[in-house]
């Protein structure tokens, strides 16, 4: 039996996972040495690559030295921590990479603390020494002090540190002293990650990501926990209510570079891939045919926010989109809870609109522009946080939050964290930064994002992540400003943008289709002021000198979807479709928001 170590790449959001497992792929040469690969080969999805992120988790494995190494990469934002917590079950250990300058983030935080409760064993890896500014030393002692207080266990805590540079392709025990390759880290990894324990007896296998292929339908990936599965063998499928579906195993795969290579048999410790068995979830179980047992279910942390889906009902509707009819929503949705564990769809009393519960503003983004690019058109609401009552008291999720930010601006940004009810516990220098920590309401967080980087020019850089559910903290601030809201259906003309600068700043571009009650800007009071935006200049047949003065317009503000989704108020709604986003107000007609307006107060 061919020696097998499982590890997972675990760290906080853009400290370099995807970059550090293209090197491991490179310098395990599996590729031909004249084939392009290009960088961050695991975000292979368009919206991984334009963010940036990892989204979703992806199994690969090479061979080093006579062991095959199952790599685990993982995302690193708190949002897809539903992603971490059940690929972390196929692992023996993990890689904990942290930034050279940055140090232990919140979300670094957030995954170790997952990784250490589950008992695997770390190697720490100090990564971007290159950068100016870093301070490895520092940053390993940082980590020590996590670990401690996340209360690792001693042989936990007797972590081995590499240090280095992914991009660069080197990894060394010592930073003083570069090598030339990432040999360092993989010995490491042999050396100190556990080979996973050969457990006999009847198969036990927990399924806990899956795969699709469009010739043989859904595929289901985990690692077998104990005894060995077989290409043919009939198997039992314990859900996770504990209902028994018995299935056979038609092919069965293991994982070879990037790609899965079929095989007769795996046995215990391994990552493999099952095609054949129907109707499975994530955390369901396949065992004995004669005498199934069924392993732990994968326990997730509940959502902290909901959005309100609901289909498209603008002037503009069906024109982009293929997929517009509640029905075809509803069957999105309830498919993607079936890989997406922290999401949680909810029927409301209009057949036409869903309550969909996520982790935050990002993984319910990415949700939305998924479906938008596979042609669907929804509209959706404000993002609201969920309040639970512990003990008779009203509670809601709070949030550490943490803000680097060039000294001079910090006064700024504490000033707007703690009007939304943010409580600072931490200030102190760190490199040319001010490191600011608070502690603050999910609520405050929506919207906030914005609003600091327009203080503070762009420089802060902020990261949160959920910390407890704690007595509500009162009311906080909503925005500020009202909005400027079309009167009439039409063509937007440079004329009035021009002539109704002085009311606010504007969304659109002149020549833009626009309908009534379409969201057109944000007004300089604190009031929504209705606007004719479609009107042109009246013609007559004198011509003036100074009539005919050209149109300076300041250029439109546009929203990414996130900052779209924190702007929006209870009575109004983003309009989604596949070639474009809308603000609107969910009553279109003015009488109607003045007759039924009061129920948003």
């Amino acid at each position: 039996m061919q020696k097998i170590r499982n590890i997972a790449i675990i760290a906080h959001v853009d400290h370099g996972k995807t970059t550090l497992v293209d090197k491991i792929l490179h310098t395990c040469s599996i590729f031909r040495d004249n084939e392009q690969t290009g960088d961050l080969i695991l975000d292979n999805n368009d919206l991984e690559r334009e963010r940036g992120i990892t989204i979703v988790s992806k199994n690969v494995s090479v061979m080093y030295k006579d062991t095959k190494i199952n790599i685990i990469d993982t995302p690193g934002h708190a949002d897809f921590g539903g992603e971490v917590e059940r690929v972390l079950k196929m692992a023996d250990g993990v890689l904990l990479l942290c930034d050279a300058f940055e140090g232990a983030m919140p979300q670094t935080r957030f995954v170790t603390q997952k990784a250490l409760a589950l008992g695997l064993k770390p190697i720490v890896v100090v990564n971007k020494v290159d950068k100016e500014n870093c301070r490895p030393e520092e940053v390993y002692e940082q980590i020590f002090e996590l670990f401690f207080n996340l209360e690792a266990t001693e042989d936990q805590l007797d972590f081995p540190v590499i240090y280095g540079s992914s991009k660069q392709g080197w990894m060394s025990t010592d930073w003083t002293k570069p090598t030339t390759d990432i040999f360092p880290l993989l010995d490491a990894v042999v050396a100190n990650i556990p080979p996973p324990p050969m457990l006999e007896g009847t198969l036990q296998m927990q399924i806990t990501s899956l795969d699709y292929s469009s010739f043989v339908g859904r595929i289901a990936v985990g690692r077998v926990h104990r005894g060995s599965i077989k290409e043919n063998q009939p198997v039992t499928l314990i859900k996770r209510d504990g209902k028994m579906v018995k299935s056979r195993v038609k092919e069965l795969y293991t994982f070879e570079g990037l790609g899965k290579i079929r095989t007769t048999e795996v046995k215990s410790g391994d990552i493999c891939a099952v095609v054949g068995i129907d109707g499975f979830d994530i955390g369901d179980t396949i065992s004995d045919f004669d005498a199934p047992e069924q392993l732990p279910v994968i326990k997730i942390d509940e959502p902290t926010m909901n959005m309100l889906f609901t289909i498209n009902n603008s002037p503009f509707f069906g024109k982009e989109g293929k997929f517009v009819t509640s029905q075809r929503i509803k069957e999105r949705l309830y498919k993607e809870m079936e890989k997406n564990l922290a999401l949680k769809v909810v029927e409301t009393e209009s057949p036409d609109a869903y309550l969909v519960y996520g982790r935050g503003i990002l993984h319910l983004s990415v949700l939305i522009e998924t479906m938008r690019r596979e042609g669907y058109e929804i509209q959706v609401g404000q993002p609201q946080v969920i309040i639970k009552e512990i003990d008779g008291k009203k509670c809601e999720p709070v949030e550490t939050l943490i803000v680097d930010v060039p000294g001079e601006v910090a006064g700024k940004v504490i000033e707007l964290v703690t009007q939304r009810k943010g409580e600072l516990l931490i200030m102190e220098p760190k490199g040319d930064l001010q490191h600011l920590e608070f502690e603050i309401p999910a609520r405050g967080i929506i919207g906030l994002r914005n609003n600091v980087l327009t203080a503070t020019g762009g420089e802060a850089i902020m990261a949160h992540r959920f910390k407890a559910y704690e007595p509500w903290k009162g009311t906080i601030p909503g925005r500020l400003n009202g909005v400027l809201v079309s009167m009439e259906k039409g063509s937007t003309t440079a004329y009035s943008i021009d002539k109704l600068q002085d009311r606010g700043r504007f969304f659109v571009d002149p020549g833009v289709d626009v309908y009534e009650g379409q969201i057109m800007g944000e007004h300089i009071r604190d009031n929504d002021l209705v606007v004719n935006i479609v009107k042109g200049k009246a013609l007559t047949n004198m011509r003036a000198s100074g009539t005919d003065d050209s149109n300076r317009i300041a250029p439109a503000i546009k929203f990414s979807l996130e900052e779209a989704m924190e702007y929006i108020q209870a009575d109004e709604y983003i309009e989604i479709t596949p070639l474009s986003m809308r603000l609107r107000k969910i009553f279109l007609t003015e009488n109607e928001r003045k007759i039924k307006g009061k129920q948003f107060q």
